[in-house]
């Protein structure tokens, strides 16, 4: 009999890695580049997981178009400089137990994984390289090619490039943007309580993980649920 496929999908800022301080930073210096103050850490943050434009545009709705340009352009090449100064592990450490909970998911042969983020390309790219990870995920989806979260965008081509049916997936995030865009895309939603949004605005999750060495067991508990 063949084995289904199933696929699990995993944001990244706020759920594989920790990468707030280098996106407060950026984000200083994206305001600064238009003459604004920073919002504070908490409003900033609320907003990850969004395309960069689409949060610069979230914290300064009042301002014109060519700012938001000017603002994205300068966020970038802060959070490159950083990047390349710290490098990936300093810049975007992995949460504690991650890599294990990857291994051991991607070690189960019906299991495919993958990534859909609002990060660009080459901030992906980047950062796969940085943890030797890109190899795991067979299925990588960015914010260069889709609309911004929670549009299904992202979770649909991932669907239809691995061919896993939307029962046959789970969605793994940090934000109400991921649970949201999970539920629009007809696959099972799985929050994250150590990231950026607070475990209350994680209210579409069908099931919510405070521990990250929980995931391998929820993921499970969601598909038999599921069928």
């Amino acid at each position: 009999m063949t084995m289904d496929l199933r696929l699990v999908i995993f944001d990244v800022d706020g759920t594989l890695v920790d990468s707030q301080a280098d996106i407060l930073a950026s984000m200083t210096a994206a305001f600064g580049a238009i003459g604004l103050d920073v919002p504070e850490r908490q409003t900033v943050l609320g907003i990850v997981g969004l395309s960069l434009d689409r949060a610069i545009r979230a914290l300064a709705p009042d301002v014109d178009d060519a700012s938001i340009s000017t603002a994205v352009e300068a966020y970038k090449t802060e959070y490159q400089r950083l990047r390349a100064t710290g490098g990936t592990q300093k810049s975007s450490p992995l949460y504690d137990g991650i890599r294990d909970v990857l291994d051991t998911l991607h070690g189960q042969p019906e299991v495919l994984l993958g990534v859909a983020t609002g990060k660009s390309r080459r901030g992906l790219v980047s950062l796969m390289d940085g943890h030797q990870m890109g190899h795991l995920f067979v299925t990588q989806q960015c914010a260069d090619d889709h609309p911004s979260k929670p549009h299904p965008s992202m979770v649909m081509t991932a669907l239809a490039e691995t061919g896993v049916a939307p029962e046959q997936a789970v969605m793994i995030g940090d934000t109400s943007f991921d649970m949201d865009m999970a539920k629009a895309a007809g696959v099972a939603a799985l929050g994250v309580t150590w990231g950026y949004h607070s475990p209350a605005s994680l209210s579409a999750a069908d099931r919510i993980a405070a521990r990250v060495q929980d995931l391998p067991e929820l993921v499970h508990a969601i598909w038999s649920d599921r069928t």
